[in-house]
């Protein structure tokens, strides 16, 4: 089984209520990647029985540190209209809440629809070497990053960047087909942008990520295990929070996500 599928695998443990357990495989300087908590709370929507559609919007507040080890995840529909579903989710680690989220999901139907962030010009994945080192934490190597701009800094000296913009092919490693629970950790494989914009390593914690899924199930089918491309840029920083926005296309240049988190860093 995939690393990414036996980490977001949850059992079941009553009614709107589920087990799972933090995944070595996807750990981070301190805890787990953000990306794949995220994933394992929307999981509790996808396999929960009473769902109805497919994820539209999603948003994750990291209340407190997941301590590696069990979990409890609790998911239920708040309210059930004729094509969309509101939910809130609960991770719990013992009696502490340490994850809250809400997410909606949504019946899609064939409508007229136009893009006006189009795909970048950019070379294609087989033009781009991957990075020939092993990345700081483990969670990074469970991905196939292939950076066109705005990489890593090379020497972290402080310097300060004209802007904090990185471009990058990504997907699974080993490659896997996309659904809406990979697609929900790949929304966070950006680096701080404040490591971009000064080359610092300053401690940082993202406090809430919301994630938009503008691709249905058919896209994601179709999108198969190729290579998203990925582009994330910070907005502002001030008083010790900054934001940061990504988008992300498809090899056929179809967008199939767009992010928004706020991070905390510390002086």
């Amino acid at each position: 089984m995939h690393a990414f599928d036996l980490a977001v695998s949850l059992a079941p443990a009553g009614e709107g209520t589920w087990q799972g357990h933090t995944s070595p495989a996807y750990a981070n300087m301190i805890g787990p990647f953000g990306g794949i908590t995220a994933a394992q709370a929307l999981q509790a929507v996808m396999q929960h029985p009473q769902r109805l559609g497919d994820p539209v919007a999603f948003t994750v507040n990291f209340a407190a540190a997941l301590q590696d080890g069990e979990f409890t995840v609790l998911a239920r529909p708040a309210r059930t209209n004729r094509s969309t579903q509101h939910w809130i989710v609960e991770v719990r680690q013992g009696e502490a809440t340490v994850i809250t989220a809400t997410a909606v999901t949504a019946v899609r139907r064939e409508t007229w629809g136009i893009e006006e962030v189009p795909l970048p010009r950019v070379p294609r994945p087989s033009d781009v070497a991957a990075p020939d080192r092993k990345g700081r934490v483990e969670w990074i190597n469970r991905y196939d990053m292939r950076f066109i701009a705005g990489g890593f800094p090379a020497v972290w000296d402080g310097s300060e960047s004209q802007h904090s913009r990185t471009q990058l092919w990504v997907r699974d490693n080993p490659p896997r087909p996309l659904d809406f629970l990979s697609l929900t950790a790949l929304s966070d494989v950006f680096f701080p942008r404040i490591w971009r914009r000064r080359a610092t390593l300053t401690p940082i914690g993202t406090v809430t990520m919301t994630v938009y899924f503008h691709a249905g199930s058919e896209h994601l089918r179709e999108t198969g295990d190729g290579y998203l491309l990925g582009q994330a840029q910070a907005q502002g920083f001030r008083n010790g929070y900054f934001d940061q926005t990504a988008q992300m296309w498809n090899e056929a240049g179809e967008l199939l996500v767009t992010t928004h988190q706020v991070v905390y860093y510390k002086e």
